[in-house]
């Protein structure tokens, strides 16, 4: 069926990325004695970098940006987090060096890059779950598969204001669980952020893709939203209204959730066909929760090279500095996955291997 193809096809992407990782720990040899110390650090390296994107891989670029200012005072980070997609359209204008993503790099910003002659490393750095939450006083609800998100999130939930105005839908689409009677408050990422993205293509795409066939929705609405909730780039104003609802909704990045774990309530996630799996790093790591992905930063090649600052920050993003994936609550990859990125970064081997939607 299409939609056992696609779920294959999206985890051997995923397996492609985790097995891809591409990068770092120096400069050309020519320079690797000068630039780089016996522990990925900067040395004696000055300049600035300028990373945006993400505002879910901005905790890690701003913990690696910390650790080397201890090191290598002389390099300048300056990290922002507007979103994947804004990132991008950054990025591909040449106004930064790097781009944080939370997603692979779609084909119509690839082409943006390439008309502007912009080559990009690759580089997928940890893992991430998006976590779906509600509020701690809301314990009517445990778990929701895709068919009840889609039902609660997708395009055809417009004008819902209630919880039980999904039952038909989500019983339709196959679900056995019981929506309460609720106020229905959905507060979440806006369409600039990688996990709005990233969110619909895991959760919605199968199903979507039948509403299509179907005609119950029209082909642009495939990989949309419902467009009445309150949306917001800022991972901790979603946390803040997510709170501010008894019987809210809303998505954000794990580590976002874990720092709220007290404030908000994560549910379980079934993806319709296996069990209600708890997002954890062990979880996330091993696939088994259904709303994992990886997390990237994209190089400008050019810049790396004319840069030493540039290629001294990856460097020591992807050595002595990679503790900030798991100080920020991440996921770090697997030694040999690490090894990958390195090798990747070394070779500054350039364009996207990891196919997205």
């Amino acid at each position: 069926m299409r939609s056992f193809e696609r779920r294959a096809g999206r985890a051997l992407a995923l397996l492609l990325a985790l097995s891809l990782f591409a990068a770092a720990c120096g400069d050309d040899d020519d320079n690797a004695s000068t630039t780089e110390t016996s522990d990925g650090g900067a040395g004696d390296v000055s300049g600035e970098v300028t990373v945006t994107g993400s505002s879910t891989v901005e905790p890690i670029s701003i913990g690696v940006a910390d650790l080397l200012a201890d090191e290598s005072p002389d390099v300048s980070v300056n990290v922002d987090g507007p979103g994947t997609g804004d990132g991008f359209a950054a990025f591909c204008a040449g106004e930064a060096d790097i781009s944080d993503a939370s997603r692979p790099i779609k084909e119509e910003e690839v082409a943006v890059c390439e008309a502007a002659g912009i080559e990009f490393v690759e580089l997928p750095v940890a893992f991430d779950g998006i976590s779906v939450l509600t509020s701690t006083e809301n314990s009517d609800v445990d778990c929701l598969n895709f068919a009840d998100l889609y039902a609660l999130i997708g395009p055809e939930a417009e004008g819902n204001g209630n919880w039980s105005d999904a039952q038909s839908l989500a019983t339709e689409l196959g679900s056995d669980t019981e929506l309460p009677d609720a106020d229905l408050d959905i507060t979440g990422p806006g369409e600039e952020s990688g996990t709005y993205d990233s969110f619909i293509e895991i959760a919605f795409a199968d199903i979507a893709e039948e509403r299509v066939a179907a005609g119950s929705i029209a082909e642009d609405q495939a990989e949309t939203t419902r467009p009445d909730y309150t949306a917001s780039a800022d991972d901790n104003v979603i946390i803040q209204g997510i709170e501010g609802s008894p019987s809210s909704l809303g998505w954000v990045g794990f580590a976002f959730a874990q720092e709220a774990a007290d404030s908000v309530t994560s549910l379980q996630v079934s993806d319709g066909e296996g069990e209600c799996s708890t997002p954890s790093a062990e979880s996330i790591a091993d696939g088994t929760y259904p709303l994992a992905r990886s997390l990237y930063i994209y190089v400008d090649a050019a810049k790396a090279e004319s840069n030493p600052a540039v290629a001294a920050y990856v460097d020591y993003y992807l050595d002595a500095g990679y503790d900030a994936v798991e100080e920020a609550g991440y996921v770090a990859l697997p030694d040999d996955q690490l090894s990958e990125t390195q090798s990747t970064w070394d070779a500054k081997t350039t364009g996207t291997q990891v196919e997205s939607s």
